[in-house]
């Protein structure tokens, strides 16, 4: 069997598609897509206001623990910014709907996994037309 591509765990063969735990038939697949799922920006900044908010109320009110707290959730809002990553998807469509074959947040590898993946599904459409003929 020929590997049409085969890096970090996803291969592409002749008759299918191997990511993530998951087997696709190529003969199934009907498109491919990449979306880009970008960071959450509400649960940062809600942590990250709720926390400025008890760091100045325990401030006025003179409690170190009402500032302390509201101090950590704003170092917790941030760290939570600063720890996400813009997430990838290649989606295929098969007959039975939309499903996500793999998820990386480097761009270029879900690109050159899309481009393998429709180079292979143009040459079963080849190989199928020329027996059909």
């Amino acid at each position: 069997m020929d590997n049409t591509f085969n890096e970090r765990g996803v291969m592409i063969t002749r008759n299918g598609l191997s990511a993530g735990g998951q087997i696709f038939s190529l003969r199934e697949i009907l498109d491919a897509r990449t979306e880009t799922i970008q960071k959450n920006k509400i649960v940062p900044l809600s942590l990250s206001l709720i926390g400025a908010i008890a760091a100045v109320t325990g401030g006025i009110l003179g409690s170190g623990a009402g500032l302390t707290l509201g101090v950590m959730l704003v170092v917790v809002g941030m760290l939570a910014w600063w720890t996400q990553d813009i997430t990838h998807r290649l989606m295929v469509v098969t007959p039975s709907g939309d499903r996500e074959a793999l998820s990386s947040p480097d761009l270029a590898f879900v690109k050159r996994v899309e481009q393998a993946l429709r180079g292979a599904l143009e040459a079963l459409r080849q190989a199928t037309t020329q027996q059909s003929a």
